[in-house]
């Protein structure tokens, strides 16, 4: 996606809202005659990174990202609790899923604000994962038998509580040490040193193996009603690809006029919500009426909307989780290894993940002071979730950079208005507790969307490079290939790979079935060091584009630079510029050229703050 004006960037001719007096909004026709390129006007942003949307659609869109990110923070405490000896304490489950609904809207309000400055949620990961059953899988770590038996437990004995809370401050202290790892690499700029060597075919199997992987989750899942399954799916199609064009008139109000009708892009905006709460409902209807089998082992069980009322009865309504709520972490080298293992895939998908979501959202490609924050934030976060026990750290939710290629919403403040209502899902128990209710099948039709874009997104990064060449397609096939097939083979053969030593083995294990890291590794290397012009590898291209857009270095200070003047017009002292994490300045004199020259191309082109994409409140 080549950006060449704030116009463009805006998107302004693929709308969402339609004013009366079209000072407010721009209809579809007004935009196409302000755009040059109206033939793509179904590839243009509703709102692009830096604008602010309504405060009624931030809630709305901030909710449907919530929901979008919500099957992947549910299902990480819920397999770690068989692990942790909680498999049979619900209540406890439900203080798993609150806190990390709570951490996760800590680590994303930092990410968006200090971080990276990207529209990207912040979450659990599935790279800690492995490590972490890995670790807890010790003999010294084993669940009791009693533990195991339903009759025999009592959930508030101090005896189980010292159980399952052991394990838990093992697990995080091997997080926060790890992290403090991926704070370093993030801060100190080596991340934006090794960018000099990666390139579309680094990037494009990284994004791609993110999401071809979990094809089994996302088909498990699906399977467990793949009638419910089929249905969500066909509402997100029907309403993100069939209906986006076709306005619905909804009541409105403005001052100074009466009531009134305006057309809004309904379908567009809201396809991820809209075909999640129409199948809950319809899940739910099928509940009462007992349509859906009440028989625990029979098919379609899990698509009922009460197998989790336990959870919703037993949370509290008000709990707020706090650092150390589970004891003092413990630090053991048995579990830093394995985790630092998580650590690495983790940044790597990340970085992928910055790049999709910059194309998604309408903004340039994150500079390397962006990628520096980005990454040293991410680490500040899995500490935080260390330090609060998630048992779990976070990273980058491919699913969440899916959904802003669907609903064309790019904006950040619908992230943090995201951010904010996990922050609420994790101080009101009651409210978790019900979204966490939501039935299998609907998240497993959900996934199928949203991991088709992940997937396509990546492969597009090949647009940058000569495809008629052999050599392209050996190490683009190639690493793809091996991605999958390699950790396919690994976890099958996990004894064939053991060294003696514990912590090695994890290592490795972790390494070789994580997919993104094997693809983009091996894309790496081959791309680095198989001859070819720059041309034919699409670092040209790649590079053209990144200064074309970086050329314009207002905008890339709207995107990327801190907040709050935090380094311009606060703070701004002179070895700022010399940290990896911060923008280097202009020239005094070349940056005043510029903004004044960007100040008369702004009032020759639009009238109004809108129109730009800028105002008071869009620098947040």
């Amino acid at each position: 996606m080549t950006l060449s004006s704030d116009t463009e960037l805006n998107g302004l001719d693929n709308p969402s809202f339609v004013g009366e007096d079209g000072s407010q909004y721009c209809s579809s026709q007004g935009c196409a005659a302000q755009s040059p390129d109206k033939g793509r006007g179904s590839s243009k942003l509703a709102y692009t990174v830096t604008d602010m949307p309504p405060w009624y659609l931030c809630i709305l869109l901030g909710i449907q990202h919530f929901l979008t990110a919500m099957g992947g923070l549910v299902a990480i405490p819920l397999i770690l609790s068989k692990e942790l000896c909680l498999q049979h304490d619900l209540l406890t489950q439900s203080h798993l899923i609150s806190t990390m609904f709570f951490v996760s809207g800590i680590c994303t309000l930092l990410q968006v604000l200090f971080g990276v400055r990207l529209p990207i949620i912040q979450g659990g990961t599935f790279a800690f994962l492995t490590p972490t059953l890995a670790m807890l899988s010790l003999p010294q770590w084993k669940c009791p038998a009693w533990t195991q038996n339903a009759t025999l437990l009592n959930a508030s004995s101090p005896e189980f509580i010292e159980v399952w809370q052991t394990r838990m401050r093992e697990v995080q202290g091997a997080i926060i040490v790890a992290s403090c790892f991926q704070i370093f690499v993030g801060f100190s700029g080596l991340i934006g040193f090794l960018m000099r060597f990666i390139g579309p075919l680094t990037i494009a199997p990284t994004i791609t193996l993110v999401a071809l992987p979990l094809f089994e989750s996302a088909g498990e899942e699906a399977g467990y009603h793949w009638g419910i399954a089929f249905m969500t799916i066909a509402f997100i199609v029907l309403f993100s690809q069939y209906l986006k064009d076709v306005p619905v008139p909804l009541p409105s109000y403005q001052r100074g006029k009466k009531c009134h009708f305006s057309a809004v892009y309904l379908f567009q905006i809201f396809p991820v919500l809209l075909g999640l709460s129409l199948s809950w409902l319809l899940c739910y209807l099928l509940t009462v009426t007992d349509v859906l089998p009440a028989d625990p082992t029979a098919y379609g069980h899990l698509a009922r909307t009460d197998t989790r009322g336990n959870v919703l009865s037993q949370a509290p309504w008000f709990r707020l989780p706090y650092p150390g709520q589970w004891g003092v972490p413990t630090v053991s080298p048995a579990g830093i290894f394995g985790i630092l293992a998580g650590v690495i895939s983790s940044m790597l998908e990340s970085v992928g993940d910055y790049y999709a979501c910059a194309r998604l959202s309408g903004a340039p490609p994150p500079p390397k002071h962006a990628l520096s924050r980005g990454i040293g934030v991410e680490g500040i976060g899995c500490l935080l979730a260390g330090a609060w026990g998630t048992g779990n750290g976070t990273t980058s939710f491919s699913e969440n950079v899916g959904a802003l290629g669907i609903t064309k919403v790019g904006s950040r403040m619908v992230i943090i208005t995201g951010a904010c209502a996990m922050l609420l899902s994790g101080v009101f128990g009651k409210a978790g507790a019900m979204l966490a209710s939501i039935p299998t099948p609907v998240i497993g039709g959900m996934f199928f969307v949203m991991f088709g874009v992940i997937t396509a997104v990546g492969v597009s990064n090949l647009q940058y490079t000569d495809m008629n060449s052999s050599r392209n397609i050996f190490i683009f096939g190639f690493s793809v290939f091996a991605g999958l097939a390699i950790p396919n083979w690994a976890s099958q053969n996990s004894a064939l790979l053991q060294t003696g030593i514990i912590q090695l083995d994890q290592v490795i294990q972790v390494l070789l079935t994580t997919g993104m890291f094997v693809g983009g590794l091996l894309g790496f290397f081959l791309d680095n060091t198989i001859p070819g012009t720059q041309e034919e590898r699409g670092l040209l291209a790649w590079k053209n584009n990144h200064s074309g857009e970086a050329a314009n270095s207002q905008l890339l200070s709207k995107v990327y630079d801190l907040p709050f003047g935090i380094g311009t017009r606060h703070c701004a002292v002179s070895w700022f510029q010399y940290l990896p994490a911060c923008p280097k300045r202009l020239p005094g004199s070349q940056r005043t050229d510029e903004l004044k020259a960007a100040r008369e191309d702004s009032s020759v082109k639009a009238s109004s703050p809108r129109e730009l994409g800028l105002g008071a409140d869009t620098q947040l």
